[in-house]
């Protein structure tokens, strides 16, 4: 993969697709092969590039084929990483917000995070490295079944923390590549950040291992695509019925409906507050007071108070009770909808 030869300038006046324009309701009946997208054309390709440069800086003979599909993961015995199709134009990524409330890796800091996560399975699966007696003893057995759901213990220190939901510690290959991902990171200063934690060890075991494999070429090399978006024939819709059931989040509609309720869409003649200000003002209380009531994880609130915020920064609502009725309602609406996530489960992530 190499560089677009076009100046950025020339990229921003490039022809926006047909679909561009669309409605939600006429997008979302496009199917993925319609969409005509290739990572060459969208600012994706600077940061598979960069994390090239990553790999490269470590001596590290590998660079994963990158591709995009209908979201992130690296295939069994492909030692490539596949993109969600919504990071490759900005119509796209607004839809997935309406969708499912957030655009994972939808910033570059964000997209990096997961590009070093995604390389970590790719370095695994290039070196064959988890069949080694010393990798399943620091991680544990690759072959161990992905559970449908996990509890994660937030402050456990055996785990890295890198993306979100203790995601370490779902599973053996998992624990690997976050690991990995930190210690790929330039800026990460891993051993003042996990000094006194157990997962330092890790984290050295890491470094020791990818000063083994430098400037090896690697055993497995098969340039395959799994699920590229131009072979795919499903609608967007039918993508997202099937990730709002899979991930277990509110119909936006829903969610909204509940927003309405509680805030309102009108300014008024003064300088109501917003109900986004409102919420990120109020966030640390509110995490706390639910925790509280119905005696769950404050990291598990936080995920459903993170939805009530993004919904109101679209929905653009304001505040017109008082500052205490509205701190009422709105931990009775965050206690409802954490409930209902809690009966959904929380979901195994793709990556």
């Amino acid at each position: 993969m190499s560089p677009p030869k076009s100046s950025a300038s020339t990229t921003r006046r490039r022809r926006q697709p047909p679909w561009a324009k669309l409605p939600d309701d006429e997008l979302l009946d496009l199917r993925f092969c319609d969409l005509g997208l290739t990572i060459e054309s969208t600012p994706l390709l600077g940061r598979v590039e960069a994390l090239y440069e990553q790999l490269e800086r470590r001596d590290i003979r590998l660079r994963p084929h990158c591709w995009l599909s209908d979201e992130w993961f690296s295939p069994d015995q492909v030692p490539g990483i596949a993109i969600p199709f919504y990071l490759a134009h900005p119509r796209l990524q607004r839809l997935e917000r309406r969708m499912m409330l957030d655009v994972e890796g939808g910033t570059t800091p964000w997209c990096m995070q997961i590009l070093r996560h995604e390389a970590g399975h790719c370095v695994d699966t290039a070196f064959r490295l988890h069949r080694r007696k010393r990798w399943q003893k620091v991680f544990g057995h690759s072959t161990e079944p992905y559970p449908d759901n996990y509890r994660p213990r937030p402050y456990s220190k055996a785990y890295v923390q890198h993306l979100d939901s203790w995601y370490a510690q779902s599973h053996p290959s998992e624990d690997f590549a976050e690991t990995f991902a930190v210690w790929l990171n330039p800026g990460s200063r891993w051993r003042q950040r996990y000094k006194g934690w157990p997962a330092l060890k890790k984290l050295d075991y890491v470094d020791d291992l990818m000063g083994e494999i430098a400037g090896q070429r690697p055993a497995i090399t098969s340039r395959k695509r799994v699920g590229r978006l131009s072979e795919l024939r499903k609608t967007l819709r039918l993508h997202y019925q099937e990730r709002q059931r899979r991930y277990g989040v509110d119909e936006p509609e829903l969610l909204d409906n509940d927003l309405h309720k509680l805030f309102t869409s009108s300014r008024g003649t003064g300088k109501r507050e917003s109900a986004l200000g409102f919420l990120r003002r109020s966030r640390t209380e509110l995490r706390r007071t639910v925790s509280k009531w119905t005696g769950e994880n404050p990291y598990t609130v936080d995920q459903v108070l993170q939805e009530m915020i993004a919904r109101c920064r679209h929905l653009k609502l304001y505040r017109s009770n008082s500052q205490r009725q509205t701190m009422h309602d709105a931990a009775l609406l965050l206690a409802v909808h954490t409930m209902k996530y809690l009966l959904a489960g929380q979901p195994e992530r793709s990556l």
